[in-house]
């Protein structure tokens, strides 16, 4: 075996964090989920994920909706 076939093969595989650090970097956003001209839900999305639901009624849900003025409304409930 050559001395590149060896550095070849003692080379460590990349952890998947590392080898997509743009999925990390990617934003989070919120998508209402409309029926009969309601808001039923908040998905939030980091890129295509789907991250979670948030309840429209919630205190979070209401402040991202913009109907209340508590600005700590959507950061007290993030897991």
């Amino acid at each position: 075996m050559s001395e590149q076939e060896t550095k070849a093969t003692e080379q460590k595989p990349v952890p998947a964090a590392e080898a997509q650090p743009e999925q990390s970097q990617e934003e989070l956003s919120y998508h209402a989920v409309e029926k009969d001209g309601k808001i039923t839900a908040i998905w939030e999305m980091r890129g295509r994920k789907h991250i979670r639901t948030i309840d429209p009624r919630s205190e979070e849900g209401r402040h991202l909706l913009g109907q209340t003025g508590n600005p700590e409304a959507a950061s007290t409930s993030r897991p």
